[in-house]
């Protein structure tokens, strides 16, 4: 199936590693340029190294108010376009409520939620039709995950940001999509699963819930985020997308 991406310009945030990155490599697998970024200046330039002439790093900050325009103009000067966002931070601290500080709040909540409103906001405003708004969000939106509080608080919150701006651009033909992975095998998992005790141990547990039995791949995420982000899913907007191997219970 072609979806539609060659040539196609995305701005990815925090892709240096992690469900980010493997949503960029999935993207320039499939012909699209993009601009991925993450806090610090080397390890972006290694991750676009890796992905070849079609990626640039950035180092960049979503709690920087200057960051979204300056994201958007670099994909327009180095790629001649900007045709979506795919807005992804690395996870809260983890931690019980009684556990986490006024600091930890308000630095995850500039970070978190009112970064991602301004790259969002920023971005609505310089796409055109056919262009697509991306948020990277967590099964937490529908099912809160015990020692993940602020997670918890945070993401359902741009869950229902991201559905007041998905009908307020689609009458100009931008799209606004989410994804709600769950148990994908990265870094950050393996490193939540050792919170509360073994991690084996954990992950075993963990799967027996999964109907698939078993936690996905960067690289399931990052096929279903390349076409979720493409014109092949011209008809998607408004939706948040669990890529969790039928974790999530609810309808």
């Amino acid at each position: 199936m072609d979806l539609g991406l060659k040539d196609r310009v995305y701005v990815l945030t925090g892709a240096s590693r992690g469900l980010g990155h493997a949503a960029a490599r999935e993207l320039v697998a499939d012909g699209a340029k993009v601009v991925i970024t993450s806090r610090d200046e080397k390890t972006a330039a290694e991750a676009a190294a890796e992905l070849g002439p079609n990626a640039v790093g950035v180092a960049a900050d979503n709690a920087d108010p200057a960051v979204a325009e300056r994201l958007i103009a670099t994909a327009r000067d180095r790629f001649g376009g900007f045709d979506g966002v795919l807005i992804s931070v690395g996870g809260p601290p983890a931690g019980l409520t009684a556990n986490i500080t006024d600091e930890q709040w308000r630095a995850a909540f500039d970070s978190v939620f009112l970064g991602a409103v301004r790259l969002a906001r920023t971005a609505a405003a310089e796409l055109s039709s056919g262009g697509v708004i991306g948020f990277v969000l967590s099964g937490s939106v529908y099912e809160p995950i015990p020692g993940l509080t602020v997670s918890n608080g945070l993401r359902p919150g741009l869950a229902g940001f991201a559905k007041s701006l998905a009908s307020e651009v689609g009458p100009r033909g931008i799209r606004v999509v989410g994804l709600l992975p769950a148990r994908i095998d990265t870094d950050r998992v393996r490193e939540l699963d050792s919170l509360f005790g073994d991690a084996d141990e954990a992950r075993a547990r963990n799967s027996e819930q999964i109907p698939l039995r078993r936690y996905g791949t960067p690289e399931e995420f990052g096929r279903a985020t390349a076409f979720l982000l493409s014109p092949a899913a011209s008809y998607l907007t408004g939706v948040m997308l669990p890529v969790d191997g039928g974790a999530l219970h609810g309808f």
